[in-house]
């Protein structure tokens, strides 16, 4: 098994397990147990150093598991979008874009756009045939 194969399964299951209602609750019972404990540990730096330290390091974990799997996901739905662009009548022109500057991808949606327009000036009956 390869280091990605085992780094995306985890990451799959840490970010699954991180988005349940269970793992919310469990978060906000630690951060109540510590606010409870204040009085006994005097409030004291050490104290606050605990939570502060504890969140810190889960939060910089967690901001690249969440981008793994965001980049995972989006690499994903673009495979799916390419091929149903590839095996319709669309233009094959659009394979590929997301790798386009956010101003050439800007000047595509404007031109669908456009040849959408023209579609419906051309067809008015179709924009309400399809709802």
């Amino acid at each position: 098994m390869t280091l990605d194969s085992t780094f995306t399964r985890i990451a799959n299951r840490v970010a699954h397990a991180a988005g349940m209602p269970a793992s919310f609750i469990a978060c906000c019972l630690v951060v109540l147990l510590w606010a409870i404990s204040g009085p006994l540990f005097g409030f004291s730096d050490t104290w606050q150093l605990i939570i502060n330290t504890g969140t810190t390091i889960v939060t910089f974990l967690m901001v690249f598991l969440i981008q793994n799997t965001q980049n995972r996901d989006g690499a994903a739905v673009q495979a799916k979008l390419d091929e149903l662009i590839r095996v319709t009548a669309a233009s094959n022109k659009f394979i590929g874009i997301e790798h386009l500057t956010e101003q050439e991808v800007e000047e595509f949606r404007l031109r669908c756009e456009r040849a959408a327009k023209r579609k419906v000036l051309e067809t008015p009956q179709a924009l309400t045939d399809e709802w």
